[in-house]
């Protein structure tokens, strides 16, 4: 398994660019519905053929934690001095999440511009995508592991079903848990 995926993607179609809109009449009232552009279908259909391949080519695993969530790291490569990488990600991020190969949905990505230059010649997108070390509302897997090896002793803990653990693993902050400790913690009977 391979623990980042490299990628380049040529720059996609903008947020203003991204999406149309067009007026239709339902129910004898009018209404504004959106679609996709032919540039942003043109760019999505290319990239994810791309993605699935270097997917494959670099023995990248999709991780199946909906709460597991990645850095994407990007240096941007603009042919214009003029352009704005906060209006690249949409269009790019859908496309990664159509292949169903590199993450769940795009919620899970954590992107972060590591520079901005200028290229006429090769306009492009340099990704570089890899799992972040914190895992739910701790600081890594070790912190974890201590955490629950506490839980397993907790009358709540009821083989993992605990809510508390649960949100925990899933990023939610509590204020039953306070620096890594649960004030809700009580013994289990069978303990005592």
């Amino acid at each position: 398994m391979s623990k980042e995926l490299k990628l380049i993607s040529p720059i996609p179609p903008s947020v203003n660019h991204y999406l149309g809109w067009r007026a239709i009449i339902k129910n004898k009232k009018p209404l504004v519905v959106s679609y996709e552009t032919g540039d942003a279908k043109k760019y999505k259909k290319e990239f994810i053929k791309y993605v699935k391949q270097q997917v494959k080519e670099q023995n990248w695993i999709m991780s199946d934690n909906k709460f597991q969530h990645y850095y994407v790291d990007a240096v941007f490569y603009f042919p214009r001095i003029d352009m704005d990488c906060n209006n690249c990600w949409k269009c790019m991020f859908d496309a990664i999440t159509d292949t169903c190969m590199v993450w769940i949905d795009d919620n899970q990505a954590c992107e972060r511009v590591q520079g901005i230059y200028y290229d006429t010649k090769n306009p492009r997108i340099e990704l570089t995508i890899h799992k972040v070390d914190y895992i739910g509302i701790f600081k890594n897997n070790t912190r974890l592991e201590e955490f629950e090896s506490n839980c397993v002793q907790c009358n709540r803990y009821r083989d993992g079903k605990c809510n508390l653990l649960i949100k925990s693993k899933e990023g939610r902050i509590q204020e039953e848990i306070s620096e890594g400790v649960c004030k809700k913690y009580k013994e289990s009977k069978e303990r005592q």
